[in-house]
């Protein structure tokens, strides 16, 4: 496959609209330069439309257009479960948490961890994101990409990674959090209409004479399987995505570590005009959370049917062997035009999301490391230029890292899952007990940080053994308990496990916490300050999300 003239000229004309809106609201009046409020909180000037947008094209990258359109060939509907339950967790957050972040003007979740637990928290806690940021987030986004474009182009991997983390820190760069989230908005559009494109596009070749609508009826028909939300515990992909358990368990530590606590997210909100525009923001977000799998999760769904019919020369072997090529092959189908839209939208989400990330690296390592311990009393602009140099050297590691990494042909959504899954139940876990427990204290924070790594290893090396070596010495402890749920710990799914591994580090910071010396008076969380008072918009906006989600589960049970 490769781009005629006219998609190279589309490609092109993107490229030149995102240089240009980035320069354009990254100017700075006659005599004025950047402080750090400007650069890594866009001045708190953004709005709810544009905090909306940013969420979405932080969060959409290759991880989800590839990954998951790989997962609908292979599991189907059932993945978008990580796009739908976001949208309460997205909800939840903005009427919670956001109204005690922005009340204590914070620029980090470091920051905030340290007004709760102390310094040495903050501090393990920011070289923690660093490196999951730019080990696991960076990497997948990175190498994910460049997948595409090779599909697409036949551009090496290695010279597209860095094409892509060139075009990222050019636009991004010198404007800081404004730039990202300004040029945001042109991402998610044409991410929508260039995924819209490819989702109709496809099921008109299912449907043929009776058009996209027809094509999706076939789909639910002939692919029941494909169209489940819950999945039976016979089902190949089970471990996946194992049944209720995707209601009930780990799903939502994940989402709550990712939309709640995420400094590359929640960043977007920090930088709000106001609570009430940080709100409506996120609530946009939620429901735009909605249209994700339509276009990526059908897509590949649709390509199944196609290669199970012999249709547009896909092979269900080639595809199942190899599920993240999916999207590639079904952009090979694309029209003239059409595919440079395609082509443009995908750039876009990875561009958007790289972005994101070296931000969010590059404030917490300036405003929680490097000026907290390093160097305290420069200028804002030595403050601002640390943190350009800090966002380009996290890239340059990332790129040199991502094959070695991920090179090994794994899905990358499922990747990305379940790395993030070792820490995600600590992450969740010190926040429940900071903002809900008056007497948890700093020992008890590093207690259930420890322990969510530490025993995250442990069932992961358990899991899939024979029952000998670490799952003979953790099945006597926890076979029972598992066993209420039809599991033991060599075969538990990791949405099961990340569950039960955050119950414990709940426990664990419970007991370590009443054991050692309560905290200081002025540590606990105080709300008596905090309005969570909500506007009629946001009150609408949530109760449309929560009766789309109960109604997606009830249709697609």
């Amino acid at each position: 496959m490769s781009l005629d003239t006219i998609d190279l000229v589309i490609v092109g004309l993107y490229a030149v609209a995102l240089f240009a809106i980035a320069i354009f609201v990254s100017r700075e009046p006659a005599g004025e330069h950047k402080d750090t409020e400007d650069y890594f909180l866009a001045g708190k000037a953004l709005p709810w439309w544009a905090i909306g947008a940013s969420l979405i094209a932080a969060n959409i990258s290759a991880e989800q257009i590839i990954g998951q359109s790989g997962q609908g060939f292979v599991v189907g509907l059932a993945i978008a479960a990580y796009e739908w339950q976001a949208a309460i967790v997205l909800i939840i957050t903005a009427a919670f948490f956001l109204p005690i972040f922005l009340k204590r003007e914070i620029y980090t979740m470091p920051q905030f961890l340290e007004t709760r637990f102390g310094d040495s928290v903050k501090a393990i806690m920011a070289v923690f994101w660093i490196f999951l940021f730019t080990a696991v987030n960076l990497t997948t986004v990175l190498y994910g990409g460049a997948l595409a474009i090779n599909a697409v182009t036949g551009l090496g991997v290695f010279t597209g990674m860095s094409m892509l983390a060139g075009f990222a820190l050019l636009y991004s760069l010198y404007g800081g959090l404004k730039a990202v989230a300004m040029t945001d908005i042109i991402q998610v559009v044409i991410l929508i209409l260039g995924g819209f494109a490819i989702t109709i596009l496809v099921l008109g070749m299912v449907g043929g004479d009776g058009g996209a609508m027809g094509g999706l009826s076939i789909l639910m028909n002939e692919l029941p399987s494909h169209f489940e939300m819950i999945l039976d515990r016979d089902h190949p992909n089970f471990d996946d995505l194992p049944g209720i358990w995707t209601l009930l368990g780990g799903l939502w530590v994940l989402h709550f570590s990712y939309w709640g606590f995420n400094q590359y997210i929640i960043q977007r909100a920090l930088g709000a005009e106001s609570l009430a525009e940080a709100q409506k923001g996120l609530a946009f977000a939620a429901l735009l959370k909605f249209l994700i799998p339509l276009i990526v999760v059908i897509p590949g769904i649709a390509a199944l049917w196609l290669a199970q019919n012999g249709l547009q020369g896909l092979s269900e072997q080639a595809l199942s062997e190899k599920p993240d090529s999916t999207y590639g092959a079904l952009m090979a189908l694309m029209p003239v035009g059409i595919r440079g839209l395609i082509f443009a939208a995908l750039i876009a989400a990875i561009v958007s999301s790289l972005a994101s990330m070296i931000n969010s690296i590059s404030t917490i390592f300036t405003m929680d490391i490097y000026r907290d311990y390093f160097v305290k009393d420069k200028d804002e602009g030595h403050y601002v230029w640390v943190g350009r140099g800090t966002a380009a050297t996290a890239m340059v590691i990332a790129l040199f890292l991502a094959i070695p990494l991920l090179g090994g042909g794994t899905s990358i959504f499922q990747t990305i899952q379940e790395y993030t899954g070792f820490v995600a139940p600590g992450i969740v876990a010190t926040f429940v007990l900071g903002f809900f427990w008056k007497r948890a204290n700093t020992a008890g924070a590093f207690a259930l940080l420890i322990s969510s790594v530490v025993l995250s290893l442990l069932f992961f090396l358990a899991s899939g053994s024979d029952g000998g070596g670490v799952a003979g010495v953790l099945g006597p402890i926890f076979n029972p308990v598992l066993g209420l749920a039809d599991f033991d710990v060599t075969n538990m799914p990791f949405v099961v496990r990340i569950w039960f591994i955050f119950l414990i580090c709940v426990l664990v910071g419970v007991v370590v916490s009443l054991l050692t010396e309560p905290p200081r008076p002025e540590q606990p969380v105080d709300l008596s300050d905090i309005s969570f008072a909500t506007t009629t918009t946001f009150k609408a906006a949530a109760a449309v999300a929560i009766l789309i989600l109960i109604g997606l589960y009830v249709a697609f049970w």
